[in-house]
């Protein structure tokens, strides 16, 4: 595990080309997000979009447009998103949306 310090955002452009190409990204982020400007989301969200067109990529976060936790993913340049479940601010509860299906 290694820990960068900055901000994430800015630096996944850069942490992205030091990833190997046969390994599929997984970026994991919750209650960061409503720390973020309305910019700085939609920045985010257009960085994986461009990721997502030349490799596989996953990110599943919350608080970022409402409580839910999502999983948007993006497999042979295929974009496709879900919403996982609901969640309590403080991880009292949550419940689970997908039911027995699975992914991909």
């Amino acid at each position: 595990v290694q820990l960068i310090e900055g901000d994430g955002v800015e630096l996944l452009p850069s942490i992205i080309e030091q990833i190997s190409e046969d390994t599929v990204i997984c970026i994991f982020h919750t209650h960061v997000a409503n720390q973020m400007s309305e910019q700085v989301k939609h920045k985010l969200e257009k960085q994986i979009q461009e990721i997502g067109a030349k490799r596989d990529v996953f990110h599943l976060y919350n608080n970022m447009w409402d409580w839910d936790l999502h999983i948007d993913y993006y497999i042979n340049e295929n974009e496709y998103r879900e919403t996982v479940g609901e969640t309590e601010g403080h991880g009292r509860w949550f419940s689970w949306k997908l039911g027995d299906r699975t992914l991909c």
